[in-house]
C-alpha cells in the first residue's frame, strides 16, 4: 500500500485543496493518507478530519516539521512512501506516476514529480527571479524545491538516517546519486510562490541560513570519514551528501545568458534577491539559529 505523509502546522487555509486532489479519481483502496497536525493553533485537524475516513489526522503538540515527519513513519502503512507539504498540490493521478516510475525502475529509490509555478498575481520582480529559478541546472535536477518526494523502502531508510534540518528537503534530494533520483515530468505539483518581493526576501533568507546548516553537516560529516576511504562517509547516508551542492554559481548564471539574452533583467533580480539573502541570513548563521522558520503566508491567501 501507498502510504501519504502529510505534515502541518497551521495549514488550514491551504491543506483541504491538497487532500481534494488527492482524494479525487481513487477508489477506497486508494493510499494510505496521514496528516500529522504539529503544535496547531487554527483548524487544520478539523479540516482535514472532514474529508473522510480516508484520511487519518494525528495531533501532535510540538510544532515540528522533523518530529511530525518520524510521527507519520509510525502510523504510515507502506511503501513507496510520498512526503507532502500541505501548503502545495499534487493530484491521485500524480501520486500514480511517481509510484510507477519507482515501481518500474529498481534502481531509482526517490522520486519527485514536475513543478508548475503559477506566478500570475505575483509582483513583477517575484516573476522576474523564478523565471530564471526554475531554469537552474540544480532546480531542474534536484528533488527540493517541490514540497513532494516519493520513496521506496530503501530510500526510506536513507532519508530516515538524516539528523533535523531545516533544508530537509534539499538533505533529501543529495542523499541520493544522480541515478537514485528521479524528476518524473508525466507527475505535476502545483507550487504557490511568494506573491510579493518582501515575502520572497523571507524565503531566500531562510534558504541561504537553512544551506548554510545543511553545509556544516557536509563538512561534519566529511571530516568523520577516514582518510581516503572510499564509499559512504558514515552510517547509511551515501557520499553523494557530502559531495554535491545546490549552490547556484555565476557560472551558471552566464550560462544562462548565453543561452537566453532576454533573462537579463530577471538575472539581475536575482543577484539582487541573492544577496539581500545572504546579508539577512548573516545574524541567524552567526547565531547558529537554525530554528526560526520565517514563513511566506502571502503564498496561502486563497
Amino acid at each position: 500500500m501507498t502510504s501519504i505523509v502529510i505534515p502541518a502546522h497551521n495549514e488550514g487555509r491551504v491543506i483541504g485543496r491538497l487532500l481534494d486532489a488527492l482524494l479525487a479519481d481513487t477508489s477506497v483502496s486508494g493510499p494510505d493518507i496521514v496528516v500529522v497536525c504539529n503544535g496547531c493553533t487554527d483548524d487544520t485537524a478539523r479540516v482535514a478530519g472532514g474529508r473522510g475516513d480516508r484520511v487519518r489526522v494525528v495531533e501532535i503538540p510540538t510544532p515540528s516539521k522533523h518530529r511530525a515527519l518520524r510521527v507519520g513513519d509510525e502510523h504510515a502503512r507502506g511503501f513507496p512512501r510520498l512526503y507532502v507539504d500541505a501548503d502545495v498540490v499534487v493530484g491521485a493521478a500524480d501520486v500514480r506516476a511517481l509510484v510507477g516510475a519507482l515501481d518500474r525502475s529498481p534502481e531509482l529509490l526517490a522520486a519527485a514529480p514536475g513543478r508548475d509555478i503559477p506566478l500570475g498575481g505575483c509582483a513583477w520582480p517575484v516573476r522576474a527571479y523564478y523565471r530564471v529559478w526554475q531554469r537552474l541546472p540544480a532546480v531542474r535536477e534536484g528533488l527540493f524545491g517541490r514540497g513532494v518526494i516519493a520513496v521506496t523502502e530503501a530510500g526510506h531508510a536513507r532519508i530516515a538516517a538524516l539528523p533535523p534540518l531545516m533544508a530537509d528537503d534539499l538533505a533529501a534530494s543529495l542523499a541520493f546519486g544522480p541515478g537514485e533520483r528521479r524528476v518524473v515530468e508525466g507527475a505535476r505539483v502545483v507550487v504557490r510562490p511568494p506573491r510579493t518581493w518582501s515575502d520572497l526576501i523571507r524565503r531566500r533568507v531562510r534558504a541561504a541560513t537553512s544551506s548554510a546548516e545543511f553545509e556544516r553537516f557536509q563538512a561534519a560529516r566529511q571530516a568523520e570519514a577516514p582518510e581516503g576511504a572510499p564509499g559512504p562517509v558514515s552510517g547509511p547516508v551515501p557520499e553523494p551528501v557530502s559531495e554535491q551542492t545546490a549552490r547556484t554559481g555565476t557560472a551558471d548564471l552566464r550560462a544562462l545568458l548565453r543561452a537566453r539574452p532576454t533573462l537579463l533583467p530577471g538575472v539581475v533580480v536575482f543577484v539582487v534577491a541573492a544577496l539581500a539573502a545572504r546579508r539577512g541570513s548573516r545574524k541567524a548563521i552567526r547565531d547558529q539559529d537554525f530554528s526560526t522558520w520565517l514563513r511566506d503566508e502571502s503564498s496561502r491567501q486563497g
